[in-house]
């Protein structure tokens, strides 16, 4: 072998140095220990070799099979949203401080990266209305998973009762958390598409933990907190609210109606949608449950100059002095992408984060407003954010590549979790237009019945 190394695969000659180095005359020498019986003797069915330039216009032809917002109208939501990203976003997480940047390890060596997420916590609290904010989690569902394991820990109580109206792929996530954590979880019924607070009233017991809810929840509906947290007044349950951080622009903060936990998902700040990821979770807690909080917390000092400064000033992890008296075993947080959230809304500032909020709640009303003049049902009859369920006559799939056919990405099907057949979950952003609106009602119209 030489010692210079380079991006050519190895020669004949290299080969046969690296089997003399070690002992062998033959590459089936090498493999001599693997059963025969388990061995592949047949050629592997691979394309034949290209040329770099017929290989990229084959790439070209794939990529353009696929219908992404970019193309067309997109009314997708569940989870995952077509919003405005300010361009600033993009210019400052390239930068390569940030961008080639991990953990800060040495914060000391980090004063850049600290502060951008000691910012990115102030304002998550401002938003949700909590005293303390970690400087962020892999997900929103990562971030559900962590609360709950909090509640178990801190109650010493091991069930938590779960809204139907929740996320039904965080509900997942957050099945594998109680398995590994050996608690319990209970699902709450629903009236409509909001908790039926009288059911969870008579499930709330001795043992329960916690009661999670999502605000607003997974069909649009913007659950009522308050009468939440009234129903749980004489129980020591906690009240988690998995938020929306944009939704909190207009809605009131859960931190002021009684949550003790707000967690949720940032990608409606400053994320795009990726495929359904990579994306940021944040944490948020009230003041005395600072020492359970997951991942990391990023404070303001002072030098022995008497210059501001910032520090790790919390990590509760397994990897430093707790071990396994760790909190979490989370190791990481999404560091880039709470940046890039923190630019989102600095960029919009309040006002901005307000003035988005509310075109989305428009949007959607005017949407859905449009969608029941034409003799569609609306499945919401209480208040909802940017999300709505609209009931169709014919199975969601079908009618979904119909609206691909002509131009338009369609909503998701919500009808095992709803209780009804053939019933669609539509979102409209404050990008999408009266024009591409209009259009896709007169074809929803057309397709659906």
């Amino acid at each position: 072998m030489t010692e210079q190394f380079s991006y050519l695969p190895d020669t004949e000659k290299d080969r046969q140095e690296m089997m003399e180095a070690i002992g062998i005359s033959s590459v089936e020498e090498l493999f001599s220990e693997i059963p025969e019986a388990v061995r592949l003797r047949e050629a592997i069915r691979v394309p034949d070799v290209m040329s770099e330039t017929e290989l990229m216009k084959q790439l070209k032809q794939l990529a353009e099979k696929n219908h992404t917002a970019e193309d067309y109208p997109i009314f997708l939501g569940a989870g995952v949203y077509d919003h405005y990203i300010p361009s600033v976003v993009d210019a400052v997480t390239s930068r390569s401080e940030f961008l080639t940047a991990y953990t800060p390890y040495q914060p000391e060596a980090s004063q850049g990266e600290l502060q951008a997420l000691f910012e990115f916590q102030s304002m998550i609290c401002e938003l949700t209305g909590m005293d303390v904010s970690n400087s962020s989690l892999y997900d929103g569902f990562t971030s559900l998973g962590e609360a709950c394991n909090l509640a178990t820990s801190t109650t010493k109580k091991t069930t938590v009762l779960v809204s139907s109206a929740i996320h039904p792929q965080a509900r997942e996530v957050l099945q594998t958390y109680a398995y590994g954590m050996e608690y319990t979880i209970e699902d709450v019924a629903l009236k409509g598409e909001i908790t039926d607070v009288d059911q969870l009233m008579g499930q709330i017991g001795e043992d329960t933990a916690a009661v999670v809810v999502q605000y607003p929840n997974f069909f649009g509906g913007i659950e009522d907190l308050k009468t939440i947290k009234e129903a749980m007044s004489e129980s020591k349950a906690m009240l988690i609210v998995m938020a929306n951080p944009l939704a909190l622009g207009l809605l009131e903060a859960p931190g002021k109606l009684g949550a003790d936990i707000v967690v949720g998902d940032m990608q409606p700040l400053g994320l795009p949608m990726s495929y359904g990821g990579p994306h940021c979770g944040y944490f948020t807690v009230k003041k005395k449950h600072i020492r359970k909080v997951p991942s990391r917390i990023v404070g303001q000092a002072t030098d022995a100059e008497g210059k501001r400064g910032f520090v790790m000033t919390l990590q509760t992890r397994e990897q430093h002095i707790r071990r396994e008296k760790a909190t979490s075993n989370m190791s990481s947080n999404q560091a880039l992408n709470a940046l890039a959230s923190a630019v989102c809304m600095s960029a919009l500032g309040k006002q901005g984060i307000q003035e988005m909020a509310q075109q989305n709640v428009n949007k959607s009303h005017y949407l859905a407003k449009r969608l029941s003049e034409k003799g569609l049902k609306v499945v919401n009859k209480t208040p909802f954010f940017h999300e709505f369920v609209v009931k169709l006559d014919k199975p969601v799939d079908d009618v979904n590549e119909a609206l691909l056919q002509e131009g338009f990405i369609g909503g998701y099907d919500v009808s095992k979790w709803i209780g009804q057949d053939n019933c669609m979950l539509l979102c409209a952003t404050e990008k999408r237009t009266k024009a591409e609106m209009d259009a896709f009602v007169e074809r929803l119209e057309a397709v659906s019945k």
